[in-house]
């Protein structure tokens, strides 16, 4: 009678056992859903946290002692532990395995590059091949087995997950390694989820940086309307009373004394138009829609001398070897344009010299307009760069050249200064960066 229970007894343990496989595996698949949910639903705010809890949760249910992240970089052939969890009494790791060459680590990187997980159900019976091997690495940590799982973004490896059994031996069954790769593509999942939502909110702060802009260019434009219409009124109304006196007072005759205030009427209409040119210069700089490309800055002084008036008396040189730069066209003709147009209006020399060039450095070109003119007071070296400032007021000049030329240099991340001394003359230097 004995005898004929022993098969049903058998029979019935590996019954039992068989039950309490298939019961753990649906408490894992449990589990899993269970850090799923909790996933889909956070809103990320934390997701370090939420990272180490679902490790921490995973990493208990499997009975390992240290569960990790690592990140792979394959342009410099290194990996880092990114997130740990370890288990009361274990040391962690993460900090003595940041930036590790991968070349210690062959057969692991050769599994994960085929999706598959790497498993060692016992370190010490790896081969002991040296200081440099898998062995030398993994014993010091106090690693008994371990199995890590490839994470798989876009088809490409970009790293793993990872379990240390510190205690005792662990083994996983095929079922349980398909539960730790759906965990792996979990985490990817999030990670990549909160890396969208991240450019979801790079997107909005550029987008109120945009917003800032705006309403920090239509405070400006507002600035200058108000401006323009305080510097305006005087040459208008002198307009308008220089031509009804004209017409009321010498309708009939036109002598030299007659013509006289016609001049001063055209001087109020130059400068007017200077004014008004220069506003809205200064104001459109940094609005330009055209592209940029590379520019010859020997072809382009070139062409903004044939646009100057250059009187006869002024000699103007310019080094044969400048540089090209990646830019607006425009905006360098700006610069130049009116650096030597400065130059020229404050010649007062039987012979004036004007002076092109400059030096090269490591990341930025230096150029200079040197002349030989009045030369400038330390005291104004900084005012001239102010809107509407000028030396004298005497001439139909707007007052605003040399403040285009300073915005537009520090588009272009350079600077401007000078060097000037009464009497002898003036010296403009600028940096714009090398491409």
């Amino acid at each position: 009678m004995k005898k004929e229970s022993l098969p049903n007894s058998k029979h019935g343990f590996n019954q039992s056992k068989k039950d309490k496989i298939i019961e753990r595996q649906l408490r894992f698949q449990d589990l899993l859903i269970s850090v799923s949910t909790t996933y889909i639903n956070s809103d990320l705010s934390d997701i370090d946290k939420l990272i180490k809890e679902s490790l921490q949760q995973i990493g208990e249910f499997v009975e390992c002692d240290r569960s990790y992240i690592f990140n792979y970089d394959f342009i410099n052939n290194t990996t880092s532990n990114t997130y740990e969890w370890c288990a009361k009494g274990i040391e962690p790791e993460i900090k003595n395995l940041q930036n590790i060459p991968i070349d210690y680590i062959p057969q692991w990187i050769a599994a994960h590059k085929n999706g598959e997980a790497f498993y060692v159900e016992d370190v010490s019976e790896l081969p002991n091949d040296g200081e440099m091997g898998l062995r030398a690495v993994l014993e010091p940590q106090g690693i008994k087995s371990l199995i890590t799982i490839p994470k798989i973004k876009n088809n490409e490896l970009i790293g793993f997950i990872g379990f240390d059994a510190v205690k005792k031996i662990n083994k996983y069954t095929e079922n349980e390694k398909d539960i730790l790769f759906v965990f792996a593509n979990m985490l990817v999942n999030v990670i990549q989820r909160k890396e969208y939502e991240e450019r979801i909110k790079a997107q909005k702060k550029k987008k109120e940086e945009l917003l800032q802009s705006l309403y920090l260019q239509n405070e400006e434009l507002n600035e200058y309307a108000h401006v323009v219409s305080h510097d305006l009124k005087a040459p208008l109304i002198n307009i308008h009373t220089l031509i009804g006196w004209f017409m009321e007072d010498h309708k009939n005759t036109l002598n030299e004394t007659d013509l006289k205030p016609l001049h001063q009427v055209l001087f109020n209409v130059e400068k007017m138009d200077f004014l008004i040119k220069g506003i809205l210069d200064y104001s459109t700089i940094d609005k330009l829609e055209a592209e940029d490309k590379q520019v010859n800055f020997n072809t382009l002084v070139d062409e903004v001398l044939q646009t100057l008036l250059v009187p006869d008396h002024i000699s103007i040189t310019v080094q044969d070897n400048l540089p090209s730069i990646f830019g607006n066209p425009w905006r360098f003709k700006q610069v130049f344009q009116n650096l030597i147009q400065n130059a020229i209006n404050y010649s007062d020399k039987d012979k004036g010299l004007i002076e092109v060039g400059y030096t090269e450095h490591n990341n930025h070109y230096e150029f200079f307009i040197k002349d030989n003119g009045v030369g400038i007071k330390p005291e104004y070296f900084e005012r001239i760069f102010k809107v509407f400032t000028k030396l004298e007021s005497t001439s139909s000049s707007s007052g605003i050249g040399l403040s285009i030329v300073k915005k537009i240099i520090t588009y272009y991340k350079g600077n401007i200064w000078l060097e000037s001394q009464e009497g002898s003359g003036t010296t403009f230097y600028f940096t714009l960066l090398k491409a």
